[in-house]
């Protein structure tokens, strides 16, 4: 496999080396694994720290910055990043009004992260913590207990993000969170394997003419292997996935995610079959966004997150946003 590195044991401090180099408005500690936003702590805000496994970028890193998250913990490609870079953040973004744990429903990052908010009351800051497990495929699988945590992560973290911008208490702050997250649900389709610097090759075995219904952003099993299927095909077995589940009431946000190899033109395409699906279930859509946001390396594929939305919501969403990987308003 041609992969553009130098060699597996470096990639991510590489990557974080490009990023600093790219993004000054961020801190990004290399040796440490720990990317910051460069006006943090800022006072009287609630500040937002998540992390996980990379190779899912922009996911976390690329959303630091206003209007989302003030710190992300990168882990090596698909593993968890450690309780001290938690503490790091946490500690390096605290104004006092406390701190905010955005944490995917992986065994790793779950234990972690709760190691880390137990370090970080020791040193008298204020911690909550919200898992999010949106994955409607399956209830258990590879590295998870219950569902795991996929796009709706984004969502939270732009949510969130925007309310702890406006000066909101954490109680509130976390509440919103877990809100977006009880009010969102996610279904991930693989056209292909992924690759991973480490193994060099693809990580599990995916003919050329199959695709697997409901994988996990680190190529966990799915529903079922199936026969390739077209756009429209795909687009009515996720829809209808998560809206079995979800069951919205009103109008939705929708995330039509890319895995990393899909072309924004088959994403484009295959959000108007989404749209389709929407509007024959009688589900407005409110908002949408397109691209590849919570990613697996190089895999082939995509997921669609659909979010209930109130008017506060949408506010919140429509609210300024200024990072690598997001960015829209003032």
């Amino acid at each position: 496999m041609k992969m553009l590195i130098n060699v597996p044991e470096t990639v991510v401090a590489d990557a974080l080396r490009g990023m600093a180099a790219a993004h000054p408005e961020l801190t990004v500690d290399v040796e440490n694994r720990v990317i910051v936003r460069r006006d943090a702590p800022v006072a009287g805000k609630v500040a937002l720290v998540s992390g996980g496994g990379s190779g899912h970028e922009p996911l976390h890193g690329g959303f630091v910055g206003p209007g989302m998250l003030d710190a992300a913990c990168p882990g090596e490609v698909f593993t968890s990043p450690v309780p001290d870079q938690m503490l790091r953040a946490a500690t390096a973004t605290d104004s006092g009004a406390g701190v905010l744990f955005i944490v995917k429903n992986y065994t790793g990052d779950v234990l972690n992260f709760n190691m880390a908010a137990e370090l970080a009351e020791d040193e008298d800051i204020q911690v909550a913590t919200v898992l999010v497990n949106d994955d409607v495929a399956v209830t258990d699988s590879l590295f998870t207990a219950g569902r795991r945590g996929t796009g709706a992560t984004l969502f939270i973290e732009k949510i969130a993000g925007a309310l702890a911008d406006e000066g909101a208490p954490l109680d509130r702050v976390e509440a919103v969170a877990r809100q977006v997250n009880d009010s969102s649900r996610s279904f991930g389709v693989a056209l292909t394997s992924v690759t991973t610097p480490a193994k060099g090759g693809p990580a599990f075995d995916l003919p050329a003419g199959e695709l697997e219904l409901g994988i996990g952003i680190h190529g966990e099993p799915g529903r079922e292997r199936r026969a390739m299927m077209t756009s429209r095909e795909i687009a009515d077995f996720a829809v209808d996935a998560v809206l079995e589940d979800l069951q919205p009431n009103g109008p939705v946000l929708a995330l039509v995610n890319g895995t990393g190899a899909t072309p924004l033109l088959e994403l484009y395409g295959f959000s108007a079959e989404v749209q389709r699906v929407l509007a024959e279930r009688k589900v407005p859509v409110a908002r949408t966004l397109v691209g590849n946001y919570v990613t697996s390396l190089d895999m082939a594929g995509c997921s669609v997150t659909l979010c209930q939305a109130d008017e506060e919501l949408l506010r919140l969403w429509d609210a300024p946003v200024r990072t690598p990987g997001l960015r829209w308003g003032a």
